[in-house]
């Protein structure tokens, strides 16, 4: 029996290893080597391995760059989280009230997280085209067939909220993810708690607000994590609407032109670890939240 339990020990240990130095090497051993360029002063083609502490980082928080990178990185997640938790809720809920044709619209609203950012891009390009005139398309065709040429801007060329526009594009492909999750929520609880709320007089709206909405925070936790994840690390989506415009800089960009088109190792790399380190003071909290829920269940 002994050498069954060893046997079956020694086929599980060889099953998993080679997914452990994968992950091993080419997860943290490839952190590790960008934190130690991230301390180099490695400039050009050619390795510079010389050690200059935290001086890459010190000169980001002082580039005037960054600082309009982490602006628009705020201002970014406050929009696209908000407006993807509401839009998904109120679909969720829409959805909640056994409407003829759920499969139909659960599976459309959901459609478009199937799709790459790049391709979700390349649409809302043309959908948030600021050009006026002979050239004019999309949203602002749109208005001024309607008559409402009052709301025809410049979109994403807008200084200060260009980025807050580009955000409605990921409000459409993520919001349906959201509703997903919602309505997972939704139909785990239980309909008894409704009726004992109807019984005592409780309105719809109060139901909602006192104990639906309460009892939704684990998942709006969940998705505001996830969403803000996405958030943190935007590139493509921006590339594919806009291009690499400095108003609409956000600090993904700025590692990608300051490694490849600067070939400034150095700061690329010290851009690369401060996006790991904010998405892991997102992360890690709630991983460390749900371990600690699950050991006491």
């Amino acid at each position: 029996m002994a050498s069954y339990k060893n046997k079956d020990t020694f086929i599980s240990i060889a099953l998993v290893t080679p997914s452990i130095l994968a992950v091993g090497i080419f997860v943290y051993g490839f952190i590790g080597w960008s934190l130690r360029v991230s301390l180099s002063q490695w400039k050009g083609l050619l390795p510079d391995y010389t050690w200059v502490g935290l001086k890459n980082y010190l000169e980001l928080f002082s580039d005037p760059r960054f600082q309009v990178d982490i602006r628009n990185t705020v201002i970014f997640t406050v929009v696209f989280v908000a407006g993807s938790l509401l839009i998904g809720l109120l679909l969720a809920i829409m959805l909640d009230q056994n409407l003829r044709g759920e499969t139909f619209f659960r599976n459309l609203f959901i459609f478009p997280m199937a799709v790459s950012f790049i391709v979700t891009g390349v649409v809302w390009r043309w959908l948030m085209n600021p050009a006026e005139g002979s050239r004019m398309s999309g949203f602002n065709l749109l208005f001024h067939n309607m008559g409402f040429d009052f709301l025809i801007n410049q979109w994403h060329n807008t200084p200060g909220w260009g980025i807050a526009a580009i955000a409605l594009a990921a409000i459409w492909q993520m919001s349906g993810y959201t509703m997903a999750l919602y309505i997972g929520g939704l139909r785990s609880i239980s309909d008894d708690l409704r009726e004992a709320a109807r019984v005592d007089g409780a309105s719809e709206i109060q139901i909602y607000r006192y104990i639906i909405l309460p009892l939704l925070s684990p998942v709006t936790l969940s998705a505001m994590i996830i969403l803000g994840h996405i958030s943190l690390k935007v590139f493509d989506l921006i590339v594919a609407i806009a291009g690499k415009q400095f108003p609409l800089d956000v600090p993904a960009i700025y590692m990608w032109q300051a490694t490849f088109d600067g070939y400034f190792f150095g700061r690329g790399a010290a851009i690369s670890i401060l996006l790991l380190v904010m998405v892991s003071v997102l992360v890690i909290p709630y991983i460390r939240f749900n371990l600690k829920n699950e050991a006491e269940v």
